[in-house]
């Protein structure tokens, strides 16, 4: 049995695609009711969209780094002091969530700048309002704190966007010793460095620790690099074939609740 749990936070305990998802959702229904363009076709072209731009910014390598994706970028305010990119992110994100936008209605034949900069306001606004946790997340959290396990949160991205989604789920917080994010380090995950970083702030070595996540280029092949017991949530059926930047879970789980029995029975 583990002596602790390091937990990712996005798509492991928070649903963070799927808050995502609704906020887009809402946001090409609103553009659908002043514009009359099709919903789903404005949603497909912001998907394909951001990631080009985003690819193109003078901050993109950094996010690479830290670990924030071009959906973080469509909603995250940034600015964070604590590093010179950082601040560059919050001086030129606004101007990116604009030209998605824009460029997604542009493809549908309307051409109206000052609506695509409100449909980026109003996609930070879903977005704030739609965080969706895991229906198991607290029950399996409640679990380990009744039993004493002790608890550690690792996340990429930026203070400020990652602190931004504790805020709007702020029950998660109490369960972790440390919250330890990855622009607070200066690398992210799958750096071991971060994880050595956690052992430390835990007093922990790394045959003492588990890390459940569900991504195998960052929870999980960081986790091997730290010699760090991994445990990946699967989350659908895709293929499993590994490629050369993918890590090697220990084990793998197709729900949250399973890492109670896992645990106990180890």
């Amino acid at each position: 049995m583990p002596k602790a749990i390091f937990f990712d936070l996005d798509d492991t305990l928070l649903w963070d695609k799927k808050s995502i998802e609704e906020a887009l959702m809402l946001t090409a229904q609103q553009a659908m009711e002043i514009y009359q363009v099709d919903a789903e076709r404005l949603i497909a072209d912001v998907r394909e969209i951001a990631p080009a731009v985003y690819s193109s910014l003078s901050t993109h390598s950094f996010t690479q780094l830290i670990g924030i994706n071009p959906f973080e970028g469509l909603w995250g305010e940034f600015g964070d002091p604590i590093h010179h990119m950082f601040r560059e992110m919050g001086d030129i994100m606004p101007e990116y969530r604009k030209q998605v936008w824009t460029k997604a209605l542009k493809k549908q034949e309307v051409f109206n700048k000052e609506f695509g900069y409100e449909l980026a306001q109003r996609f930070i606004e879903n977005r704030k309002r739609t965080p969706v946790v895991y229906e198991e997340t607290f029950a399996v959290l409640d679990e380990f704190k009744e039993q004493g396990m002790r608890m550690l949160l690792l996340t990429n991205g930026a203070p400020s966007l990652q602190l931004e989604k504790l805020k709007l789920t702020p029950e998660l917080v109490p369960y972790f010793e440390h919250i330890v994010i990855s622009g607070n380090v200066g690398f992210g995950k799958p750096n071991a460095e971060i994880f050595n970083h956690s052992l430390r702030l835990m007093d922990l070595l790394a045959e003492d620790v588990w890390m459940v996540g569900d991504n195998k280029k960052t929870d999980i092949l960081g986790a091997n690099r730290a010699n760090i017991q991994s445990v990946w949530i699967q989350h659908d059926d895709l293929d499993e074939k590994r490629s050369e930047k993918d890590g090697n879970p220990d084990t793998t789980i197709n729900r949250l609740k399973q890492l109670l029995t896992l645990v106990k029975n180890n």
